[in-house]
Order: structure tokens, then C-alpha cells, then sequence
């Protein structure tokens, strides 16, 4: 069965530091095997929003096309500094229009074979993801008329979930932590038991990695608790009656992610807490085909398998920052806390990607 190897026992600073694995090179000390990003700005202006970051292959890509089409839907800028940017072409200025474009060169790259891997047959998701002006702002959307609000709202377009990679967008996901307590004689709370997955075998991604008890990418018009709830059901079995009654939203943790390939995924993860009440009979059970098995462990053995490395990167991150705000991470038992507690909530160094 796919699924990972395990490896010598990590610090959980090194667990972090496997997802939270790419820093931007500065240009004056690009090293010859390290690849020039170019940033993807929503309109022509050099002070437009950044986007996304683009690797030399797709930059020439997008060349490509432009260089077929008798009215370019791209463009390509150089300041007299030096600096490139891609932007979309002259009269791609509404939302719908941005999301047309992108529509029909992602799938006509996928139809031609380009980056299989990625966006492959197999690889292909068919759900929409969000993009945003400001990755860090309002979480708006305009609904199935994506026009109807023009530019007011932060969202810019949406684009095929599976292609986020190969422009470097920001991503947005869920991740909630299903536990139970465990007391102590005391009636004190010593630790707790987490309801643990595995992926399917057949997933397109991290097939039999270890996974956090519900997670999920937030598809362009779809509210974070929402995405929560149906989540919840369609991987877990839980109700939405009792997600909605028991789950509290955490915060969020962020990490800037470079794929094996060298794809580019910042990601944004909405974290939730739901533990169950004693004698709830709330059991996680698969549901939709994405996961093959649930497992209630108890926490230290949950500890061990992320050191192991048998969890998908960016649930072991969850789970370390469940341990920080439970307070089962301190500043006296763990000598890395200051950074790993700072690498949890990372801003993509989105300020330089405009100015690449």
C-alpha cells in the first residue's frame, strides 16, 4: 500500500520545518541552482496586487501563449530596474474575465499533456478555489455572479484547485482536531485521545499518510464553518448538529510549502477544536472514499508518529499548534518553542513578492 516510510525520529522543529520549508532568495544572491520567481500581478501596474509567483517554466509557458493569440490574455512587463512581472492581458479587468482566462489555460494544458503530475487527468479536482487581492483580507465573495460587485470586494477571480501550484496562489483549507479528554483520579485533565485518519490509498495526493480527524480546501463562495460542517460529514460522519454545537474555531496557521517538484503552496489553514463529551456516541466513520480507517490514539502516541514522519506535513503543524495552545508545548519542556511557535504563523514574505 502507498503511503510513507518512516524515519528516524524528528524534533518538532524539524517536523515544522518539513512544511514550512521555503524562504524567497533574494535576486542579488540567487544561486545557479535556484530559480528566478517572477510574480503574477492582477493588472499591468507594477503597484497592482501580487497574486501568485511564477517558476521560469510556466513564465515561458504563458509566453506560448500569448504569442498565439491574436488578442493576448497575458502580458509581460520589464521596469527599467530589471524587474518582470506577468500580469493578464489588456481588457482582462473583471472578475469573470480573470477567471475565464485562467479556466482556459489550465485546461488546455491539462488536455495537452503539460505538467501531468499536477494537473494530470488523475491529478484534476474540478473544484474552485479563491483568489484574493490581499491574501491576508476580507474572506468575500461576489456569488455565482462574479461581476456583480466589479472590483469592491478583495476576491479577484477563482481558478482549478489543482493548478494552485503551478502559479504559486495563495490557498485556504480547514483543519479540525476531533479529541477526548482524558482525567485523571483527580478529575484533572492529564492528555487526550485524537481520532486519527488515514488517507486512501487512492487519494491524488499523500495517498496512506496519516491526516488530521477532518480537513479540506475552502472552494471559492463557501463559508470557513461551512466547509467545516460538510467536511465533517463527507470524510468523518459526524453531524452537522453536533459540529455545529461542539466545534470552536482556534485560529489559523500558516507556512509557506515547496513541493518535491518545486511547486510553490502558500497555504492557510482555519484551525477548529471539537472534543467530544463523554458518552456522546459520536464515532468517526469514512464516508466519502477519502479516507481508509479512523483511529482514537492517545495523544503521545499521536506525538510519535509525527516525529516519524507518518503524517501529511501540514497535519502535524495542526496538531503541534493544538499542542502549544493546550499547553502541552511550554517554554520549559520544548528548546525550540519560540520558533516553532513563530514558523506556525508564517506571511509568505508576501511584502517582497511584488518587488522580485
Amino acid at each position: 500500500m502507498p503511503g510513507p516510510t518512516p524515519t528516524a525520529p524528528q524534533t518538532l522543529l524539524q517536523v515544522v520545518q518539513a512544511c514550512d520549508n521555503f524562504r524567497i532568495p533574494a535576486r542579488s544572491a540567487l544561486q545557479p541552482d535556484q530559480e528566478k520567481l517572477v510574480p503574477w500581478l492582477l493588472s499591468s501596474s507594477p503597484s497592482s496586487p501580487a497574486v501568485g509567483l511564477l517558476r521560469p517554466e510556466i513564465v515561458a509557458q504563458l509566453r506560448v501563449e500569448a504569442a498565439s493569440s491574436p488578442s493576448p490574455t497575458w502580458a509581460f512587463h520589464q521596469s527599467t530596474a530589471g524587474k518582470e512581472w506577468v500580469s493578464f492581458g489588456e481588457g482582462v479587468d473583471t472578475p469573470s474575465q480573470r477567471s475565464r482566462v485562467v479556466k482556459e489555460v489550465c485546461e488546455r494544458w491539462r488536455d495537452g499533456g503539460l505538467w501531468p503530475d499536477e494537473i494530470g487527468p488523475r491529478k484534476w479536482r474540478d473544484e474552485l478555489y479563491p483568489v484574493y487581492r490581499n491574501p491576508f483580507g476580507r474572506r468575500d465573495c461576489p456569488g455565482d455572479d462574479e461581476d456583480a460587485r466589479g472590483d469592491a470586494l478583495n476576491y479577484a477571480f477563482r481558478m482549478e484547485r489543482a493548478a494552485s501550484g503551478l502559479f504559486g496562489i495563495v490557498t485556504y483549507g480547514v483543519h479540525m482536531t476531533v479529541y477526548e479528554e482524558v482525567r485523571g483520579e483527580d478529575g484533572q485533565i492529564p492528555s487526550y485521545n485524537v481520532w486519527v485518519p488515514r488517507r486512501a490509498a487512492t487519494k491524488q495526493t499523500w495517498p496512506g499518510y496519516l491526516d488530521n480527524s477532518v480537513a479540506g480546501g475552502i472552494e471559492a463562495g463557501l463559508g470557513v464553518l461551512d466547509c467545516v460542517v460538510k467536511e465533517s460529514m463527507e470524510e468523518a460522519s459526524i453531524p452537522e448538529d453536533i459540529v455545529r454545537r461542539y466545534a470552536r474555531a482556534t485560529g489559523t496557521v500558516s507556512y509557506f510549502f515547496q513541493t518535491p517538484r518545486g511547486w510553490l503552496q502558500p497555504e492557510v489553514e482555519y484551525t477548529y477544536d471539537l472534543c467530544l463529551p463523554p458518552n456522546s456516541g459520536v464515532q468517526p466513520q469514512p464516508l466519502d472514499g477519502e479516507v481508509e480507517s479512523f483511529e482514537l490514539l492517545p495523544l503521545a502516541k499521536v506525538v510519535e508518529h509525527m516525529r516519524a514522519g507518518l503524517f501529511k506535513y501540514n497535519c502535524a503543524v495542526v496538531l503541534i499548534d493544538l499542542m502549544v495552545r493546550k499547553g502541552i508545548l511550554t517554554p520549559d519542556n520544548e528548546p525550540d518553542y519560540h520558533e516553532i511557535v513563530t514558523r506556525l504563523h508564517g506571511r509568505f514574505e508576501y511584502d517582497r513578492w511584488a518587488l522580485l
